[in-house]
């Protein structure tokens, strides 16, 4: 295993109720399997996931492991998910390539709407949505979204949750107005709301029939959060998955549809896993990132595309990327991003 650390900068940074991001540091990481190279990428996020330095521990131990034992050891003995990810999107990369499948042929399978099973053929996009910050006058957002529709766009989430309610319902109804009713509208406050505020902020967006509010409660509060339910605005759960498992998610009933982010589920694998456990549960899965660089951003549009009727997800950050490590295999158009279709993620070179 090879282990090459990298930092790319975010133009323009992403606002959110908790800090400004400004740029990712993390590692490429490359494995030789089956007689093929596979690339993956370990991005830590403090307060997602380890940090930093404990990821380039965990990837050394693991390579420790892997020589003596074996790669499916040294998975399991992994309990930092971004490492993990870098090591498992890399293995995973290689058995594509040594199978000449495009990634997301070789997982899954997850059920469908329906409940049946269902092995992707071919996927040629992914519906995506557009991401609005959390800074700027509400003229200005609303200004933004009208942006995002006009290049194709049929979803947006907006980032609240650092202005208080009534400046956060403004936001939302002065994008409302400015998009229509037919846009899919979602609101993400970060777990910035207390129980009364997340009370009010619910009744409020439902009138201006929005889709769900994503985290609105901090990680703590499954219960509460699972109060919130049937009110008129479905509940997307994020930042708590970073906190629980998905199944102690899923059996508290805390959530209308859970936010899956492969770097911080811990790898492509146990991320289509949990897109499983939630169809099961009838529970939406939505696939998005940490903001990461090309080769986990295109790890996840694979996981993205192996989930049937998969809902608008979260995968249209690439253009925040300055000097990308790769050519990007998966660019953005009219809202959807378009799935690579040769062996592996479809990276043509890696910087």
């Amino acid at each position: 295993m090879r282990v090459e650390p990298f930092t790319v900068e975010l133009d323009p940074p992403l606002g959110t109720a908790r800090e400004t991001m400004r740029e990712r540091d993390g590692f490429l990481v490359r494995i030789e399997y089956d007689g093929h190279e596979g690339i993956g990428e370990a991005t830590p996020l403090v307060g997602w996931t380890e940090s930093y330095e404990e990821c380039r521990d965990a990837l050394d131990r693991a390579a420790d492991v892997a020589e003596e034992l074996d790669w499916g050891v040294a998975l399991a003995r992994l309990d930092t998910p971004a490492a993990r990810h870098g090591i498992a999107l890399a293995l995973a990369v290689a058995r594509a390539r040594a199978g000449e499948e495009p990634l997301y042929r070789t997982l899954g399978p997850v059920p469908a709407d329906t409940g049946a099973e269902q092995h992707p053929e071919r996927v040629e996009g992914v519906p995506v949505n557009a991401t609005l910050g959390a800074d700027g006058t509400p003229e200005a957002v609303a200004g933004r979204a009208r942006e995002a529709v006009s290049a194709g766009y049929r979803c947006l989430k907006l980032k609240v949750g650092g202005r208080g309610v009534e400046a956060d319902i403004e936001r939302v109804r002065a994008v409302r107005n400015a998009v229509g009713e037919d846009v899919t509208l979602r609101v993400d406050a970060n777990g910035a709301w207390t129980r009364p505020e997340s009370r009010e902020a619910v009744e409020a967006l439902s009138a201006l029939e929005v889709a769900y509010v994503e985290q609105p409660l901090s990680t703590a509060d499954l219960d509460a959060t699972g109060d919130l339910r049937d009110r008129g605005v479905d509940i997307a759960l994020d930042e708590s998955l970073a906190a629980h498992d998905v199944e102690t998610v899923l059996g508290a009933e805390a959530a209308d549809a859970l936010v899956l982010k492969p770097m911080v589920i811990g790898g492509p694998d146990l991320a289509v896993e949990a897109a499983r456990r939630c169809r099961e549960a009838g529970v939406e899965p939505v696939v998005s990132t940490t903001v990461d660089a090309a080769v986990a951003r295109s790890g996840a549009v694979h996981v993205a595309a192996s989930i049937p009727d998969v809902a608008p997800c979260g995968l249209a950050t690439g253009d925040r990327v300055v000097r990308d490590l790769a050519p990007d295999p998966a660019p953005v158009a009219n809202g959807s991003v378009r799935v690579p279709q040769t062996a592996g993620l479809g990276l043509s070179e890696v910087l």
